[in-house]
């Protein structure tokens, strides 16, 4: 198992679950070269892990993720790739950034950021790359980028319409740089749980928990299809949408699903 510097990565095999925490919050868990580096190989070693069937991402302290470090920009104290005039350089940043990206959208297990503050530029993209978000109400997002002028390299174009739930918040965010509050974030249905502050913790593991009790094959296989369905016409959908249900109903899982309703009883899913 790797040993990591910025980030820490726990498992708990008995429930099968994964924290990944973002580990600086002196910079509030801003993200440079190394740390960047450390969530893509941290969320390739979870999706590699059979064990695992969810992930929580969050980050230590008061901050969720403040995106990319300053200092390590154009001009910082500790100029990182993205600071190099070098386009080479500079592509290997932006691969950096979205290893993490493509890691999380690729993975086959759910992933539930658990949002203990801001989350802005890099961080709003990281949150944005999560299937549930659950957020304090200290909790704030902002597409940062803008206000220094950058793009968003690590798939926000991508990414916003469809979290955020209409073309034009994506394109306030994108334009202005202006914050979003956890109520709006909330209302719009980019969190899915708006909670007290003292309440973060238990209401993420509680969630993280009925996911990784349920049967492993289905909800894979779920979360495959929600995105792959964004690509899809109907037909390819539906058909798609079979396959899928071939295998869960030749599966295990199923059986162990059945029978654990005819016996009323809760069901003990192997993931398979």
């Amino acid at each position: 198992m790797p040993e990591y510097q910025h980030i820490i990565l726990e498992k708990d095999s008995s429930e099968h679950i994964a924290r990944l925490t973002i580990n600086r919050p002196n910079r509030r868990n801003a993200l440079n070269d190394a740390a960047t580096g450390e969530m893509g190989q941290a969320i390739d070693e979870v999706a590699a892990d059979d064990d695992v069937r969810v992930l929580v991402i969050t980050g230590a302290g008061q901050s969720f993720c403040a995106g990319a470090d300053l200092a390590a920009l154009k001009g910082g104290s500790e100029p990182g790739v993205l600071a190099s005039e070098n386009t080479d350089d500079i592509r290997r940043g932006f691969q950096l950034g979205q290893r993490m990206i493509l890691g999380l959208q690729r993975m086959e297990k759910p992933v539930i950021a658990m949002i203990n503050g801001t989350a802005v530029g890099a961080g709003f993209d990281l949150a944005c790359a999560c299937d549930i978000r659950i957020a304090s109400s200290k909790a704030r997002f902002m597409v940062a980028y803008v206000r220094i002028g950058l793009f968003p390299g690590f798939g926000g174009t991508w990414l916003y319409p469809r979290t955020l739930g209409s073309m034009g918040k994506a394109a306030e965010m994108l334009f202005t740089g202006d914050f979003m509050e956890a109520d709006e974030a909330y209302r719009l249905g980019f969190l899915n749980r708006l909670v007290d502050e003292d309440e973060l913790e238990s209401t993420t593991m509680e969630m993280a928990r009925k996911i990784a009790s349920g049967p492993p094959v289905a909800i894979r296989l779920s979360k495959l299809m929600l995105y792959k369905g964004l690509e899809f016409d109907l037909d390819t959908a539906l058909k798609m949408a079979a396959a899928a249900e071939t295998i869960t109903l030749t599966s295990h899982d199923h059986e162990e699903g059945i029978q654990a309703m005819r016996e009323s009883r809760k069901p003990n899913y192997e993931g398979r």
